[in-house]
């Protein structure tokens, strides 16, 4: 198959914000893009790069699809149940030869791009380092496995990539992504022949070629009639640029089918602004290698346009695909359901995203739990009215209960019918309809689902198709949130009894700690803090950062703790504290890092020695309340290179200073730059009034109200 590459002398389109990479990393992205697409017989191809928090993966770069129309998938965190995602975290590649083994997997990704195509995800990793993710989309092959020769020349377009980001990260180059991707430009649009154009020209059809960037390279006479637009105004342009009611939203669906994947789509739409009475056009888009072929022309109403309040005349399309494309957003869905971290989250999302998009007015999910149905989320039904469902067992014939044991969404147009199907059930209205869907995640029964509509109404094909898919993500974003519950509670214990209980008491020195669990989901990560008394009349002040969250951070915090107490112990050294921390860290091998700072510090002369790896600069507020950010040398962070060393950095405290360890979530916030979040806790430091350390730590603590992440903070202060 042809290969969509740069012509000769190109520019790469770089969108505006493509972060700090050089134009040597987008060279080496974009020889890797082509020539994995040529090797393994692709259309498409790019390069997902990690971020530069580390927590997200960015696309970089792509060739053979326009970028625009693929703009929910130009991010993507590193936790999500996606294939680059998964890819990236395994450093196994992925291979989705269909639609349907990339439904069984990750049905997140099938429900966002429901076509038949196969994707390939191979990690980029050079040792230990991972960059990211190298793809290559090219046709389905339904049942046929990726053969071993495409594996391994897709294998060796990685590796090449990998060596090179290596050699540019030595050199100094940065290699992590933080902005836009850049898009790789086909060669310009070409007319066809002149006696292609004649015969074209007899059409009464519109006819339009577009590149593989959606450019238009030829338009016939018709095109300016039926699209009410210049000829002169279409050549080069994007065609959602050149005609604008064809970029509706409605509409993207169609043009995402037809760029990734070879087979044809046809849909309706309607001229201009989809006026009252306005022209209804049938539209045809015809893929290849090289382009898409785009014919237009007049059309009758569709026999078939499901009434639905969420779309008014005015924005709203009318065919049966236009109507499920422009109402379910499964993007939009399927980034809100991965968000929520609850049943009763998961049930609020549902609610609404879900009923306002089909125009329901009734939601009801129930769970199974030891072949019961539980009623979990209601909305919209008569008072009590589900009350007589709660805790049904699965042999009794209600449609609740058959939609699970079956697997089968059932459908009713209007309550008659549902009366008809199951004689002597009890009916909340006379007059609506009814769906049941069946939550079904990776093959587990979760339970069921109920929407009510007020009023009949038919259910076309594509939103049967898409209630379905709609359904299967809500399984897995439920079972995901039963796990997080049981996770959740695990972890918080683990914190719990990980965390000193109290801290020591000694002469001339007082120290308070304080630890919050994030606000976003009240996630428990791996931040600590303890006080350790060494024995030789000195006290040991360690806070530390383990990256993640729930109960492997917490396992992980717990070792960290237990290994400094053990060196402190021991009496070694800050430095051999450290290093030795480091060492079993690595021998340990949990996937995960740390950052760490210790402080040793003399009660008496108030003299002290610190090392920190990798965690956040301390503040000492004097006692005159001038407060700086200390300056202490640092090393890498634990559990990343087993000969770092850990510089020692001598300090002395005055009677009345404060001493402040702290984790980054107290300073950093999404979107701002963590030197501003250090700012803003030195003046809170240094603003407040001399009191109790407990008052001031409660202070810089109740500063950080909307806090992503988890925080921990140590004070210490010399008394008189």
């Amino acid at each position: 198959m042809p290969t969509p590459r740069a012509h000769p002398g190109c520019v790469m389109a770089r969108a505006d914000g493509a972060g700090a990479a050089t134009d040597a990393v987008v060279r080496a992205l974009a020889r890797a893009s082509a020539g994995a697409v040529q090797a393994v017989g692709g259309y498409a191809g790019g390069v997902y790069l990690r971020s530069g928090s580390g927590e997200l993966l960015q696309l970089a770069l792509f060739t053979g699809l326009p970028l625009p129309l693929f703009r929910p998938w130009w991010r993507m965190q590193v936790n999500r149940p996606f294939p680059v995602a998964e890819a990236y975290r395994s450093g196994q590649a992925v291979h989705l030869t269909d639609a349907a083994s990339a439904m069984s997997r990750f049905p997140q990704l099938v429900a966002g791009l429901p076509f038949p195509f196969a994707s390939l995800y191979e990690p980029v990793t050079a040792g230990q380092e991972r960059f990211g993710v190298l793809l290559v989309l090219r046709p389905a092959t339904p049942g046929v496995p990726v053969g071993p020769g495409d594996r391994r020349r897709l294998r060796e377009a990685a590796e090449d990539l990998a060596r090179d980001l290596a050699a540019l990260s030595s050199a100094g180059e940065p290699v992590a992504w933080d902005g836009d991707p850049v898009g790789v430009p086909a060669p310009a649009p070409e007319a066809g022949a002149a006696g292609a154009r004649a015969a074209v020209d007899r059409l009464a059809q519109a006819v339009l070629s577009l590149d593989r960037e959606g450019r238009i390279g030829f338009v016939n006479s018709a095109a300016q009639h039926l699209l009410g637009v210049a000829s002169g105004q279409l050549y080069g342009r994007p065609l959602w640029e050149a005609v604008p009611w064809l970029g509706h939203p409605s509409y993207d669906d169609h043009f995402r089918a037809v760029f990734m994947s070879s087979e044809p789509v046809h849909f309706s739409a309607r001229r201009g602004r989809h006026p009252p009475g306005g022209e209804w056009l049938s539209v045809g888009l015809y893929p290849a290698a090289d382009g898409v072929t785009v014919t237009i022309g007049t059309a009758d109403p569709p026999a078939y346009a499901p009434t639905t309040p969420a779309a008014d005349a005015d924005t709203g399309p009318g065919s049966p695909a236009d109507r499920a494309s422009t109402l379910y957003r499964p993007v939009a869905l399927a980034i809100a359901l991965t968000e929520a971290v609850t049943a009763r989250q998961v049930s609020a999302v549902v609610t609404e995203e879900l009923l306002p998009a089909f125009g329901g007015r009734q939601l009801a999910i129930y769970l199974l739990d030891e072949r019961h149905l539980h009623l979990a989320w209601e909305t919209g039904f008569p008072q009590g009215f589900l009350n007589r469902f709660d805790g049904v067992a699965l042999d009794v014939r209600l449609p609740g209960v058959e939609t699970l044991t079956t697997g089968r969404p059932l459908f009713f147009e209007s309550m008659q019918r549902l009366a008809a199907a199951y004689p002597g059930i009890p009916l909340d209205a006379d007059i609506g309809a009814r769906a049941f869907l069946p939550l079904i995640a990776s093959g587990r029964p979760v339970g069921s689902c109920i929407l009510g509509f007020d009023a009949p109404r038919g259910f076309s094909p594509e939103e049967r198709t898409v209630l379905t898919a709609l359904a299967g993500l809500i399984a897995q974003a439920l079972a995901r949130a039963r796990r997080y519950d049981s996770e959740a509670a695990l972890a918080h214990g683990l914190q719990a009894a990980l965390l000193p209980h109290r801290l020591p008491v000694r002469r001339h020195v007082e120290t308070v700690g304080r630890y919050l669990p994030g606000s976003a989901g009240m996630d428990v990560g791996g931040d600590w803090y303890d006080v350790v008394e060494t024995g030789s009349g000195r006290l040991a002040l360690v806070i530390g950062d383990v990256q993640g969250h729930g109960v492997a951070a917490a396992a992980t915090m717990g070792q960290l703790r237990s290994a400094v107490r053990a060196f402190a112990l021991a009496g070694s050294t800050p430095e051999q504290v450290v290093r030795g921390t480091n060492r079993l860290l690595i021998d340990l091998d949990p996937g995960q890092f740390a950052s760490c700072c210790y402080v040793v510090l003399d009660p008496a002369s108030g003299s002290a020695q610190a090392v920190r790896a990798g965690h956040p600069q301390p503040l000492l507020r004097r006692p005159e309340g001038r407060t700086e950010v200390l300056d202490l040398a640092g090393g890498v962070v634990l559990g990343v290179d087993p000969e770092a060393a850990y510089p020692v950095t001598e300090l002395r405290l005055a009677p009345g200073a404060v001493l402040a360890l702290y984790t980054d979530g107290l300073v950093e916030l999404p979107g701002a730059d963590i030197d501003e979040g250090v700012e803003r806790l030195r003046l809170a430091l240094a603003s407040g009034s001399p009191g109790p350390l407990t008052e001031t730590a409660d202070r810089l603590i109740g500063n950080a109200v909307d806090r992503p992440d988890d925080i921990a903070l140590l004070l210490a202060s010399l008394t008189a």
